[in-house]
């Protein structure tokens, strides 16, 4: 399955920051004393820093985060895919959330193979039949009940006003836009024809419809999205294209509290996502194979780090 997906680790709040003196030569970095708002957009970071500033917590500003990717930068935001959220509290406690696709129900082993038992080029990674069951909203539900403090329209509301009001593109954003029009095009078979235009740096774009599936959202929560109108639109996508996720596969998408892989590097606690997420295995093996080595004393991006490092990562 085709699974782009929004990796939450840690929400916090850039509040009277500094540049960090103690980083080495040629790396520039900030501090606070309070918390900070790490993401790929500045106005999604700016919506998670006024959550934080009205007294929400690290899981409000990572769902409001989230959800305003979801329109200011959409490779880093989705509510059509999914992720993993991995959350130390204050008292020591951990947790790691699962919410990725899922297959859906009539998936079945050998679906991206032909008669002759050959790969299908693409055919698991592009168009309606790579899609998986989306866990994002499931996921963004399921730690506000668990953990949010303020209301869950408060959260969803600012994506809504993004959505709304609009984005101006930065030269980059605009390149994007035009270099996916030919996928758009492509794959679906109801064509977002207000997006078909040379777009360029300074324009500003609005997404109507995705404002109004946002507002099912606030208004409805998970049923907002696994139920009623956008997973009635949702299914009768994937039955033009020749997908496979049903109403019942969006009915019974559910996301999974499991416990994080933990391990030391040194004197440091390394606390990661746990499968089906490679990333915190791959992570503390990676550590614990360079341990021993003086990487310190080495330097940064020293000629014998470096040619550590990449040794480690191709094993």
């Amino acid at each position: 399955m085709n699974m782009r997906h929004c990796l939450i680790l840690s929400i916090a709040l850039l509040v009277a920051c500094q540049p960090d003196k103690k980083l080495p030569s040629g790396i520039s970095g900030k501090t606070g004393d309070s918390a900070m708002v790490v993401c790929a957009h500045p106005l999604a970071a700016a919506v998670g820093k006024a959550v934080l500033q009205r007294g929400g917590n690290a899981i409000d500003a990572a769902v409001a985060v989230q959800l305003s990717l979801v329109v200011t930068f959409p490779a880093a935001g989705n509510i059509g895919g999914g992720g993993f959220l991995v959350y130390r509290q204050k008292d020591g406690k951990l947790f790691s959330l699962d919410y990725r696709e899922k297959a859906p129900a009539a998936a079945f082993t050998d679906m991206y193979l032909d008669k002759d038992g050959n790969v299908v080029p693409n055919l698991s990674t592009e168009g309606h039949l790579a899609s998986g069951v989306p866990g994002t909203i499931d996921g963004l539900v399921e730690m506000h009940r668990k953990f949010g403090s303020l209301p869950w329209k408060d959260l969803v509301q600012p994506a809504i006003d993004l959505a709304t009001n609009g984005v101006v593109l930065t030269r980059r954003e605009a390149e994007n836009l035009n270099n996916v029009v030919p996928e758009l095009k492509k794959y679906n078979t109801v064509q977002p024809e207000f997006l078909y235009k040379t777009w360029k740096e300074g324009d500003t774009v609005r997404w109507a419809e995705l404002a109004q599936t946002l507002g099912r959202i606030r208004d409805g929560g998970r049923a907002g999205f696994y139920e009623g109108k956008t997973a009635d639109d949702l299914v009768s996508e994937m039955k033009r294209g020749k997908g496979i996720i049903t109403h019942e596969d969006l009915k019974k998408y559910q996301s999974r509290w499991l416990e994080p892989v933990t391990a030391y590097y040194k004197n440091y606690r390394v606390i990661s996502m746990p499968p089906p997420s490679s990333g915190g295995v791959a992570l503390i093996q990676l550590l614990k194979s360079v341990e021993k080595y003086p990487i310190g004393n080495w330097g940064y991006n020293s000629s014998k780090a470096i040619h550590l490092m990449t040794e480690a990562e191709r094993r």
